[in-house]
């Protein structure tokens, strides 16, 4: 009987179990799945909670029921370092937890696998910009307790709107690496719609604050997209919007210190600038959950085995390049780790080989530039693709992973709302493939995007569908626009 353990519960880790039970469940082997909460949460619906439109409950449920019915083993604690070797009294390797259950909060144990996902997920690192963060001076949705208490302060600030106080409000990320551009986008318009909704728009300035060095960039470049020949970038489709609904930008931006009601930040061209606010939610950067390794005979190999951002190291080309030598086939395609066979790395846990959005300081050396998105539905594909490399090595139907899902041969779809109500809201509906270009191999992905799919075959027709399906539905009464593809 083969032990597969999975330490994390979201997106990946949730994807991974299912599929793993469902292949070797019923053949008598074991999934165990160790995750630090109790609730699962849809985090990108969190945005919601963060503007009063949904509660806690709406966006959690709970893993316990859910994994027993299933027939998997779950642990409510976290992961705190790996054995990939085994240790002095073992041979099997073995990951070490620490129990976050109430009746066992504290306790240590260690749990021995054939093989290890590593679907973790993402430290929230607000230490990284001083006073950032629910525990400094700004709300947070990257959690569902945090989005229920950006909601209270939002509605505190509708408050004072009503009683006469014009309110700034600076939504994006708080450091010039962050990532998750698109989740600070969207919950930009979800306030700006409720503002409007409470009757107190004019009282309200809203400032998105980005790292990107244009609108739409989203730490993939950019996006562009072909319709009867016409090309249309992100940037003028993202820039249209913000002027149609009043919010200023402030783009290429570092936020260094974070003071009550004040953001000290530096821009790319060096200068340094203090913005004043009355509400601001600000992403944090993400690093990984730092995870201890070590060898059998106890020696730390944590820096052979993970990223120094605390990701896992997988099948991908981690050799520093320059922009121009970047390549599509630097990025993983079976998630394995590049040292243990047994060890793979799923969602926002591997760690990428380097940025999609070009690399950009300022003259003082500050890295101000958006990381690479591992968003859910490309975490849940490379998930499956992992389960059933795993399922298939255990029944000696394979010896190493065969099925891929590269970024770089993926599509991600997405689904931004921009204030709830069917006669009220508006939403944008993305699709692009691949998430990770190769704008070396086939240059024309960075220009001008002419039809060129009777020369390039399937990478013309990868360039027309970069952004294949864009549109935004608007409410009857209001100017928009419907972007199809041919």
């Amino acid at each position: 009987m083969a032990r597969v353990v999975i330490l994390g519960a979201g997106i990946s880790g949730h994807t991974a179990a299912q599929h793993l039970q469902r292949l070797l469940g019923k053949k008598g082997h074991e999934v165990v799945v160790v995750s630090p909460n109790s609730q699962w949460n849809w985090i990108p619906s969190n945005i919601w909670v963060g503007v009063g439109q949904m509660a806690k409950e709406d966006v959690t449920f709970p893993l316990a029921p859910v994994y027993a019915k299933m027939g998997v083993d779950f642990r409510q604690a976290k992961a705190v370092a790996i054995w990939p070797e085994g240790d002095a009294s073992s041979e099997r390797p073995q990951v070490e937890v620490e129990f976050t259950s109430p009746e066992r909060a504290g306790q240590r144990e260690r749990i021995e696998y054939d093989y290890l996902i590593n679907a973790t997920g993402p430290k929230l690192n607000f230490g990284a910009t001083p006073g950032l963060g629910p525990d400094g001076h700004t709300v947070s949705v990257c959690t569902y307790s945090h989005a229920e208490e950006a909601s209270k302060k939002l509605q505190e600030v509708i408050a004072r709107m009503k009683a006469g106080q014009r309110q700034r409000l600076v939504i994006g990320v708080g450091h010039g690496t962050c990532t998750c551009e698109g989740a600070a986008f969207e919950y930009t318009f979800n306030v700006e719609h409720e503002i409007r909704q409470a009757g107190v728009r004019h009282m309200a300035e809203i400032v998105y604050f980005t790292n990107e060095n244009e609108l739409g960039d989203f730490g993939v470049g950019g996006m562009s997209f072909m319709q009867q020949g016409f090309v249309t970038t992100s940037q003028l489709w993202t820039e249209s919007l913000f002027r149609e609904r009043d919010v200023r930008w402030i783009l290429g931006a570092h936020a260094h210190r974070i003071e009550e009601g004040r953001i000290h930040y530096e821009t790319l061209d060096g200068e340094d600038h203090v913005l004043d606010f009355d509400f601001a939610m600000l992403l944090p950067p993400f690093r990984g959950a730092d995870l201890q390794a070590f060898d059998r005979a106890g020696e730390e190999i944590t820096g052979d085995i993970f990223a120094p951002s605390g990701f896992l190291k997988v099948d991908a080309d981690y050799t520093p390049k320059p922009y121009d030598q970047w390549r599509a086939e630097d990025w993983p395609k079976t998630y394995v780790s590049q040292k243990y066979a047994n060890v793979f790395a799923v969602g926002i846990a591997f760690a990428p080989p380097h940025q999609i959005s070009v690399p950009r300081t300022s003259p003082k050396g500050t890295v101000i530039t958006p990381a690479p998105p591992r968003t859910g539905m490309p975490s849940g594909i490379m998930a499956r693709a992992v389960a059933e490399s795993i399922a298939e090595m255990i029944e000696g139907k394979a010896s190493s992973p065969e099925h891929h899902a590269s970024m770089a041969e993926m599509g991600a779809a997405c689904v931004a709302s921009a204030g709830k109500g069917w006669t009220k809201g508006t939403a944008a509906s993305m699709t692009m493939f691949p998430v990770v270009p190769d704008y070396q191999k086939y240059p024309e992905y960075g220009r001008s995007l002419k039809d060129t799919t009777g020369e390039l075959g399937l990478a013309g027709h990868w360039m027309k569908t970069l952004l294949h399906h864009m549109f935004i539905y608007k409410a009857k009464g209001r100017p928009g626009w419907s972007f199809i593809p041919e």
